[in-house]
């Protein structure tokens, strides 16, 4: 597993982003399920604190677009 350390204002979002190239609600709650800790530090977490990063695909599956004829 990978680990990041955050920086000082860092986001759950704005980690994920920035380590993985996506914040998306599937790559969230991964990491939410590694770190349950996390929410203790509140909405901005404090620099260097270790975050264990989900393994995931790079990019989100992208979904077919609907169509009124469908």
């Amino acid at each position: 597993m990978r680990r990041a350390r955050s920086i000082a204002g860092d986001t759950v979002n704005l980690l994920l982003y920035r380590e993985q190239g996506r914040s998306d609600d599937a790559a969230e709650e991964a990491l939410w399920r590694l770190n349950p800790t996390l929410a203790e530090y509140g909405p901005a977490l404090p620099a260097g604190v270790w975050v264990i990063l989900p393994e995931i695909e790079q990019r989100p599956s992208a979904a077919a677009p609907v169509s009124a004829w469908d």
